[in-house]
């Protein structure tokens, strides 16, 4: 019997800090080398994109992908689950919520890792879908006293501000200028969809943590190359994904800025196998990808949930 769950079961069962729990264990076994990732594969037809990405997790006796179909106006997820054991089908699972909350939670992650211990103050750059789950996730791990948001349409960041001041019972204020997000940021967020630089790296404070989880295109990039140049740490979730995906570094490298031996998976310092941030004065870099692993690593602990409360479809497949 395999288990169905909807957006509103998914909605029901996953709390930021179950994202975040699963997303450090995935991690914590990425770095120790006890997991296979695969990149996301997009396959083309006209007007849309097919998009498929597989993980296996033997610590968790799992093994999954995520596929959804990108068209003009929409988007549908769903995450199928296996046994690695017996290889049957344990769940089928709508996956739009399921991957908003782990991509916050990869951000809350690296912050969690990378960000100073006193970091407080947040600048966002996006005011849609996944940058909500993104504060969330990194007020759950720093005692964040202040959140200064931007995006183009003044209407809507001001409504996203009044909207996350509730949720997050922290002050969150809509930045009337771009740079003005970033005065004072001990952490900054860009979750935008946009083709070129959202966050100059001129803004950048000194010892500044940055969760850049918009760019998985090489034709898109949310920072520029001076972002790069001033990083002293650059991480990503998975490598080889970032190497045909992550269009923020691609100028920095062709220009010679960095190389990708430059790069680190977060599961590094996680693991402990590296030593993340340095000095105070450091700028640190997440640049999120958004992976296969982070995916089921959260689906197995939805799973468990739901059969722990009767939530869900079971059905003979």
């Amino acid at each position: 019997m395999a288990l169905v769950l909807t957006e509103a079961d998914v909605t029901a069962l996953l709390p930021m800090s179950v994202a975040l729990e699963a997303a450090e264990e995935v991690f914590r076994w990425q770095g120790e080398g006890r997991l296979t990732n695969r990149s996301r594969v997009r396959l083309p037809v006209p007007g849309g994109l097919l998009h498929v990405m597989a993980a296996a997790l033997p610590e968790g006796r799992v093994m999954g992908l995520k596929a959804y179909a990108t068209v003009r106006g929409g988007a549908k997820f769903v995450v199928l689950l296996f046994s690695a054991e017996t290889g049957a089908l344990l769940a089928v699972i709508e996956a739009d919520r399921l991957g908003q909350m782990r991509t916050g939670a990869a951000s809350g992650v690296a912050t969690k890792h990378l960000a100073r211990a006193d970091a407080d103050r947040v600048g966002c750059y996006g005011t849609g879908w996944q940058a909500g789950s993104q504060l969330e996730a990194v007020c759950a791990v720093r005692p964040v006293r202040e959140v200064r948001v931007y995006g183009r349409d003044p209407e809507r960041r001001k409504r996203f501000a009044e909207s996350l001041a509730q949720t997050l019972a922290v002050p969150v204020v809509p930045a009337d200028r771009p740079e003005a997000a970033a005065e004072g940021a001990s952490i900054l967020v860009t979750i935008t969809s946009s083709k070129t630089p959202v966050l100059e790296g001129a803004w950048i404070e000194a010892g500044a943590h940055v969760n850049a989880a918009g760019s998985n295109a090489l034709a898109r990039a949310e920072i520029d190359v001076e972002a790069v140049r001033r990083a002293s740490l650059i991480v990503t979730d998975s490598l080889e994904q970032a190497q045909v995906e992550c269009g923020d570094l691609v100028a920095a490298i062709e220009q010679g800025v960095i190389g990708w031996d430059a790069v680190h998976e977060l599961g590094e310092i996680v693991a402990g196998k590296h030593p993340g941030r340095q000095r105070a004065s450091d700028i640190t870099l997440f640049e999120s990808q958004g992976v296969a692993m982070e995916d089921v690593a959260v689906a197995v602990r939805v799973v468990a949930r739901a059969r722990a409360q009767g939530i869900g479809l079971e059905i003979p497949i």
